[in-house]
């Protein structure tokens, strides 16, 4: 087997990258092919070799055994479903709008009807990735929503892309975030004005609950998000939620406790208000939808996408609602 270093590969170790081809082998085989069947650029190498753009990787196994080793225990390709909308995409980035009730990741129970296996089947099936193809890496989310939080998710298509991504959505804090990320959601009461919301948080990891603390505590992580109303209707208000901090639960937790729960959230919701989302509009979950994302600053190879602002329309049970509470607004897709 013989293959040109890519992109996707550049910059990995050399066993790593045959690990990821030779899904089935053991470290020990891997090294022991290492010294013997393994040349780049027609020279030994060592395992902690770092490949580059163009080296050219020669396997001298027979073609049986290296295709034994790259199916055993390869999950197989996901059958292509598509149930997300393509927001952007170029060579690089693609950004999609997920839909109510889909994992952004597998989970215990759910493993293969996911936002992250959906994509890779769509670009699979588009000719964009290779399953095998780039030896190493597989397009993946760059952040996650909750399965029943809507709206957007940023995916890198390539290695340097993915990673370029990481650092862009790794740096909320403080306000200082290359990527702004804004949502909708209706929540119980009439915000008349607008307002940040500033606190400290710690995870109850046995109820899956974030805890709100005052900002003034020792304890926990800062968590800070702007509210602004957009609109009031008979006792609810549809605001934009802008996160300065990434923390989980942020939005619901702290709108929680400002006396403003989302409505249809039972962890940290209104009792009436939910009864009233169930039996009339037979929403049980949080009304949460990420709607858009402003890039403030690229990072490596995606500098160019500086200035960019991507949006989601809600979906049609989020406008429908807004609209029976009053609430309703005309917003940009």
């Amino acid at each position: 087997m013989r293959f040109e270093v890519g992109e996707n590969e550049a910059g990995r170790r050399l066993d790593r990258v045959l690990k990821k081809i030779l899904k089935g082998a053991s470290l020990s085989f891997i090294y022991r092919i290492i010294r013997k069947d393994v040349k780049v650029n027609g020279k030994r190498a060592t395992g902690e070799a770092l490949l580059v753009p163009g080296d050219i990787v020669e396997i001298f196994l027979p073609e049986e055994q290296i295709r034994e080793f790259g199916q055993r225990g390869r999950p197989d390709l996901p059958a292509a479903k598509k149930q997300f909308d393509v927001v952007f995409e170029d060579e690089s980035v693609l950004v999609v709008n997920k839909p109510f009730g889909l994992l952004t990741h597998g989970d215990a129970v759910e493993k293969k009807n996911t936002l992250a296996n959906q994509v890779v089947a769509y670009l699979a099936e588009t000719g964009v990735y290779v399953p095998g193809g780039t030896k190493t890496f597989t397009p993946a989310p760059a952040s996650r929503l909750d399965r029943n939080t809507t709206g957007l998710v940023m995916f890198g298509k390539t290695l340097p892309a993915a990673r370029d991504l990481a650092v862009m959505l790794s740096g909320m804090e403080g306000g200082n975030a290359y990527v702004e990320k804004a949502y909708l959601t209706i929540v119980v009461g009439e915000i008349k004005a607008p307002m940040t919301l500033k606190a400290r948080m710690v995870r109850e990891e046995g109820k899956n609950l974030t805890k709100v603390l005052p900002e003034a505590s020792d304890e926990g992580r800062t968590m800070v998000t702007d509210i602004k109303p957009l609109a009031t209707g008979k006792g609810y208000t549809l605001v934009e939620a802008r996160l300065l901090t990434g923390r989980t639960h942020q939005i619901r937790a702290q709108l929680a406790e400002a006396g403003c729960p989302v409505i249809g959230d039972r962890k940290y919701g209104d009792t009436t208000a939910n009864r009233m989302a169930s039996q009339k509009y037979g929403l049980t979950t949080q009304l949460l939808h990420a709607y858009r994302l402003t890039i403030k600053g690229g990072a490596g190879s995606l500098e160019y996408l500086k200035g960019k602002t991507f949006r989601a329309k809600p979906p049609a049970r989020f406008e429908g609602i807004m609209e029976d509470l009053g609430c309703g607004t005309k917003m940009k897709s």
